[in-house]
């Protein structure tokens, strides 16, 4: 089978080997990461505000959480595509697997409920 045949469009198509750079800022990856991040960053705004249910939170513990979308790799990226198979929703799937992420550490995991606190999926994406 010839992929530029099956492709949707020439970007992934004819044009592949001139956009494969743009990959990593245009791909699904690309965006379940960005998700990833703007969710870890609206929390860490939810502590800095301070957020009064949040006012404990350990501030050394912000770094472990940027640490999730800095050391993104392909298998959280699956692991929420896997998600997404049960949830139907692809930023809830997000949602849920930052969860899991921090439900391995005390700290984190009493806070896990704040994950994705008052947003839209909407608020996510844009």
């Amino acid at each position: 089978m010839n992929p530029e045949l099956f492709a949707i469009s020439p970007v992934d198509g004819r044009y592949t080997r001139h956009t494969q750079p743009l990959a990593k800022y245009f791909s699904e990856f690309a965006l379940i990461q960005y998700r990833v991040r703007v969710e870890i960053e609206y929390f860490i705004a939810l502590v800095e505000m301070p957020l009064p249910q949040l006012s404990d939170f350990p501030k050394d513990k912000i770094n472990n959480l940027r640490d999730i979308y800095l050391d993104f790799e392909e298998a959280g990226a699956l692991r929420i595509k896997e998600i997404e198979k049960t949830t139907n929703h692809d930023v809830k799937a997000v949602e849920y697997f930052l969860k899991e992420q921090v439900a391995s550490n005390a700290e984190l995991q009493a806070i896990n409920e704040f994950i994705h606190f008052a947003c839209t999926s909407e608020d996510i994406n844009n």
